[in-house]
Formats: structure tokens, sequence, C-alpha cells
């Protein structure tokens, strides 16, 4: 009998499903505190919440029967994903459910809004009757700036085109052919943002798009433009959204997100022009119902080792099967992972080649996982299931290739991306153990650990290099952990990849970078 203990408040839907499952056992908690959940954990095959419940590395020394995490909701924040994956726990969740209901609150918001309908409303309870005080304005005619055309961003954009707005959108990350189809220009940031009378966000938060609407971005905006964040908190800088607010450059603003949540102090509470919501994006009934119901059904197909349908980390080895391609699973992701913070480029093909043994099994797998470490820092939500269609989205071919032929290794997986005028190549191997390893990387040969923060330089290949690199990191008490030096041609270009046991500051890449001879610099984190 597999125990669930559900800590996030669920749809009725949900809970009826899962009590028909005849080896499944619930235990409905919604608002148990963290200090009971504490003590009751350890008996517990899967944890269900929502976002009331932190569930850190400490809850999970607590949980040594725990083999699913799920997630009612499309976030997964207050999960320790990596440290679940080091257990082996499966993470799911729930994304696109709420998608429509997302989409629908920031055209509430924007209407509500420009239309001031909230000070009408208590104008209207304070029994007066002013009709001249809230004159407002049409979306007709308007240019609304998108920013991220996923799943809701796209659904925006649909709505806006139905009051014949003009749509803009920016996303580095979707196929030209994406635009085409919701009918939005692509344009650069500086287009969207200097243009457009309204601007929407709907990004994931990562370290690209944290704070990405910032001073600098508030002064190019339009004088009066409306501001929309229905995505995440913290995408826009709270402050000079307020400074923007009261000095008239914002004329309006609809939050549904924000930096703290709930907010300690609300400076924006006593602004008439700006609508406020406590994170509502996914509250409807039929987002909740369809939340509930998809992880309802995902939770007892994990517990059993099913395929599941939304995974966040790697599912569990007896879903990937065994033999080469299983114990290869690990490596082609994190090829994938370091590819995404190396390559400077949008590369638009992919090409993989299976070689030795690894030829003769279905490569989909491995493509999968690649795919899944390269996108996933650029989209909300890339597991293997989703993988193909993520990089369909963004306009990436993909072209896989049998070597079965003699090889220095028995087995091994190399990887080409490329656009017009750019290339980037990386392979590995998988020795007995197993011990993943990097062993080329855009035509240098290696053989190196796929672990750890990772200083990744190219530099002309001359006396000393290697010497400047370690006092370097010396000076700023970096230590060193393992070192690997590779070079093409003798006075050529060489490549360090130097792990370390700490973070590196941005103070000290940028001074590796100023270097005389250095010609890249990359911190990796796998």
């Amino acid at each position: 009998m597999y125990k669930i203990l559900i800590t996030g408040s669920i749809h009725e839907t949900g809970l009826e499903i899962l009590r028909k499952e005849k080896d499944i056992e619930i235990q409905y908690a919604p608002d148990l505190a963290l200090a009971e959940i504490f003590k009751i954990i350890a008996p517990f095959h899967c944890i269900l919440t929502r976002s009331e419940t932190p569930i850190s590395r400490e809850l999970i020394e607590k949980a040594p029967n725990l083999k699913v995490i799920a997630r009612a909701a499309v976030g997964i924040g207050n999960i320790d994903v990596n440290y679940a994956t080091e257990k082996g726990i499966l993470v799911i969740n729930t994304p696109g459910k709420n998608t429509n209901s997302a989409a629908e609150l920031t055209v509430g918001l924007l209407i509500s809004s420009i239309r001031k309908i909230i000070p009408a409303h208590s104008h209207m309870c304070d029994l007066k009757w002013n009709r001249h005080a809230f004159t407002g304005t049409e979306l007709h005619g308007k240019t609304i700036g998108i920013i991220g055309l996923g799943n809701v961003g796209h659904r925006v954009a649909r709505y806006a085109n139905a009051f014949e707005m003009e749509v803009l959108a920016y996303d580095p990350y979707i196929a030209e052919e994406v635009f085409e189809r919701h009918h939005a220009k692509k344009c650069t940031w500086d287009e969207l943002i200097s243009s457009a009378d309204v601007i929407s966000l709907h990004v994931p938060k990562t370290e690209e798009t944290t704070g990405m609407i910032g001073p600098e971005e508030f002064s190019k905006m339009k004088f009066g433009v409306v501001i929309l964040n229905t995505a995440r908190g913290g995408v826009i800088q709270e402050k000079p959204l307020l400074e923007g607010l009261k000095s008239g450059k914002v004329a309006a603003a609809g939050i549904d997100t924000w930096e703290v949540e709930p907010p300690k102090e609300n400076p924006f509470r006593n602004l008439p022009q700006v609508v406020m919501s406590p994170h509502v994006g996914a509250s409807t009934t039929e987002a909740q119902k369809r939340i509930a119901e998809s992880i309802a059904i995902q939770v007892p197909r994990a517990l059993r080792g099913e395929v599941v349908d939304y995974p966040v980390n790697m599912p569990s080895v007896q879903v990937l099967g065994s033999g080469p391609v299983s114990s290869y699973a690990s490596l082609a992701e994190k090829l994938g992972v370091f590819s995404s913070q190396y390559v400077a480029f949008n590369p638009t093909h992919l090409e993989i080649s299976y070689r030795g043994k690894l030829a003769r099994h279905d490569g989909t797998l491995l493509r999968l996982c690649f795919l899944k470490g390269l996108l996933q820092s650029r989209h909300d939500y890339v597991s293997y299931v989703n993988a193909n269609q993520q990089a369909e989205n963004a306009g990436l071919h993909i072209e896989e290739k049998d070597d079965p032929g003699s090889t220095d290794y028995e087995s091994a997986l190399n990887c080409i991306l490329s656009t017009s005028g750019h290339q980037f190549s990386i392979g590995g191997v998988v020795f007995s153990g197993p011990h993943p390893r990097i062993t080329l990387i855009d035509g240098f040969v290696c053989e190196f650990e796929a672990e750890g923060t990772i200083l990744a330089t190219t530099n002309q290949d001359r006396p000393g290099m290697v010497g400047v690199l370690g006092t370097c990191l010396g000076k700023n008490s970096v230590n060193i952990d393992q070192f690997q030096l590779s070079r093409n041609t003798p006075g050529g270009e060489a490549l360090s990849l130097i792990r370390v046991d700490d973070d590196l500051l941005d103070s000290v890449l940028e001074e590796i970078r100023n270097m005389e001879g250095i010609t890249s610099v990359c911190k990796i984190i796998l």
C-alpha cells in the first residue's frame, strides 16, 4: 500500500480519483503545520503539495520511504529538486493546466486598470456619482508588447488580436512560425520596450529574467505605458515601477505576482491606478480541477514506476530501462546543461551521433535528455516528455546518426549545435561505475568529470598561461579541485577546464576575462 500525504488544498475531483485506487492510501491535511509534517512524514511514499510546504533537504531526510514529490502547480521553487534527484526521488508537477486562467486574468487586470474600474467601484460604494472622474482609454488600436510567447503569452496575444491591438512580442527562444501563427510581430528587446503602450510579462523566473525590467527599461518606455505582471514576482523591479507610477511615466499597472509573497509592506496599495491580486493566476475552478485531475493521475503511476506526463527531474531507472542507454542518460543531460551555459549563439540545428555499442540501441531517450538539459534554462518547464515540442518551438532541427564503427571508446555520444556561421561540438563517454566523462569540447579532446562548478577558459597557447590562471584563483581564495588542459595545435589555442570547490564570483570571472592572452571565459554549473 502506497501512502500519500497531501499538504496542499486540491480540488475534490483529484481526491476522488486517488481514493478509488486500491493500492493508495491518502491523508489529506492541507493546513498541517510544517513542524507536524516533520513528525509524521517518515512512513509516507509521496508528499503532494502546492506552495504551502517547503520540501527542503531537511524534510527529505526525515522521509526515508519517499519516492515521489508532487506539486499541484507549475512552479517548483519550494522543492529542493537537486537533493530529491540525488536521493532518487521523482519530482512531478502540472504545467500548462492554468494557461487559460492566467491569460484571462492578464486581460482582466489590463481592462480594470485602463478603465479605472476599481476606483470607480469604490466611488460608488461611497454613494458618490461623478462620471467625469473615471475617463479611461480603449484597447482598440493600441500596441501591446508581450515578453515571452509561451503557453500564456501566446494566448494573451490571441486575446489582444480580438481587441484589434497591434501585437509585438519578444522571445529569443521561439521559432519564427510561432510568432506568425499568433499574429505577433517579432521584435527586438529595445523595440518592444520603447514602442508598446502596454507591456505584459509571461516568462519564468530564471537568472536571465530576474529583474529584467528595471530603471533602464522604464527610462526607454513611452510616457503613459501600462505594465502587467502575471508571470513571476521579481521579473519586474518593484521600486522603479513604483517610482514610474508616482511620476506618471507608468499610467497604470496590473500586478498578480510579487517580489515577496505575501508582501510585508505594500507601497502600491494607496495608488488608485494599480490593480492588485494575491497571485491568483491559477485560481479558477476550471484550472484547479484540471490541476487536481492531472496530479491525481500521475502520482499513482509514479509510485508504481510507470511513465508519467510531467517529470521535473530524471525519471527512475526502471522507467529508463537498462544497458548503455540507461547509463548514458545522465551524461546526455549534463552535456546539454553544459552547452546551454557555454554556447553564445542561438542554435538552429542539432546533430547527435551514437557511437560503438550505443549505436545498436534506440537513442530516443538520450536525445530527450540532451534537449532537457539544453533547453531547461530558457523555458518554464522542460521534461523528457515535452523536450521535442520545446525544441520545435525554439526552431531547433534535430538530426540523429549512428556510427557503429570502431572508436577510442566502447561507446560514445557526440552532439553538434550549429547555426549560420557558428558551430559547437561536445561529447562524452561513461566508464564503468558509472563514471560519466566529458571527452570533447569544440574540438578539444579532454577527459573531465561532469560534475560541480567549472571554470572553462580558452587562451592563446603560450608559456605561463596555466600559472596566470592558478595565481588569479589563488589570490581570490578559490581552491582548485580538478584541472584539465587541452590544446588544438602547438601555439594555437588551449582550453582549460578547472573545477573549483566554491562558487566563482563575477568579479573573478571579469578579472580573468581581462587578462592578456585569454580569449573566452565561462562559468559552468553541473
